[in-house]
């Protein structure tokens, strides 16, 4: 048996370009990774994928779920069936919430099948099956800070990061990121991508979120416009005093707030929890890899 986790991934910026011809809206992101995630486990069974955790039920239909698309993906590129393998999906993080899930989870599949099935698969063949599952596939994969670039396939290294204590806090409501890019071509509220300069390190997390302050997250309004309750999350955080930056991740409707340290996250973290007991909310480290 051999077991990974899928952590969940943060946008902490995210700036949308119009689209082009081919419908696709060019991105720039700064993508992390928190120490905290759903978790894929692999075994010899009888080819089949379980399904566990307090978000179980929030996953659609298992032909659409990203772990059997990658494996899948996977059997195409070895050339071979696999059908001796068993895999168990945990799934702590909340479906459809902006801290690309699906994606983390197909990237753990990925490395774990090649670890027991196929270690004669180099990165770059891994890659190249990751990048084919989706947006977020070839960032998701490793699972380390980086510079997400084009339709988010284009990637390179992140800037030195300090450690980014940090909490989540998602109302409950599922976003549909289809439906955040339609609004958001409704408004026809388009920028330029490309972030301001940035060091080659930060010193610490008040140096990133006041770096960040220039930034944006160009899905931040059409996603509470589909989800208010994601509006109220983000209100609240920006008014509590541990907050250095409050921001919705992806298309949401998870909102993450960067803390001055561990305690001043858990302090929030607790309270917050207090407030909304019906509010999904983690207390996390970003940065990665973590493994």
């Amino acid at each position: 048996m051999a077991a990974r986790l899928a952590p969940a991934k943060v946008n902490l910026f995210l700036h949308v370009g119009a689209p082009g011809a081919d419908g696709y809206h060019p991105i720039c992101s700064l993508m992390v990774f928190a120490d905290f995630g759903d978790r894929v486990t692999i075994d010899l069974g009888e080819g089949s994928l379980a399904v566990i955790g307090p978000f179980a039920k929030g996953l659609g239909r298992e032909s659409d779920n990203l772990v059997i698309k990658a494996v899948r993906a996977f059997v195409a590129e070895l050339g071979r069936p696999m059908s001796e393998l068993a895999m168990s999906l945990d799934k702590q993080l909340p479906v459809a919430s902006g801290l690309g899930g699906g994606s983390s989870d197909a990237g753990a599949a990925l490395r774990l099948i090649r670890e027991v099935f196929a270690p004669q698969i180099d990165d770059a063949r891994l890659e190249a099956v990751a990048a084919g599952l989706g947006a977020d596939g070839a960032a998701c994969l490793w699972a380390r800070p980086v510079i997400a670039e084009g339709r988010g396939e284009r990637l390179s290294p992140a800037p030195g990061l300090p450690q980014l204590d940090c909490v989540l806090v998602n109302p409950g409501v599922a976003v549909s990121t289809p439906d955040v890019y339609r609004r958001l071509d409704a408004s026809t509220a388009f920028g330029d991508v490309t972030p301001p300069p940035m060091p080659d390190a930060f010193e610490s997390v008040q140096e990133v979120a006041a770096w960040l302050t220039t930034t944006s997250n160009d899905l931040e309004a059409p996603a509470i416009e589909a989800a208010p309750e994601v509006g109220a999350v983000l209100a609240i955080l920006r008014d509590e005093p541990e907050t250095l930056l409050a921001r919705v991740s992806g298309s949401g409707g998870t909102c993450f707030a960067l803390c001055a340290d561990d305690m001043a996250a858990e302090t929030l973290a607790e309270r917050i929890q207090a407030m909304a007991p019906h509010w999904w909310v983690r207390r996390c480290r970003l940065g990665g890899p973590w493994d």
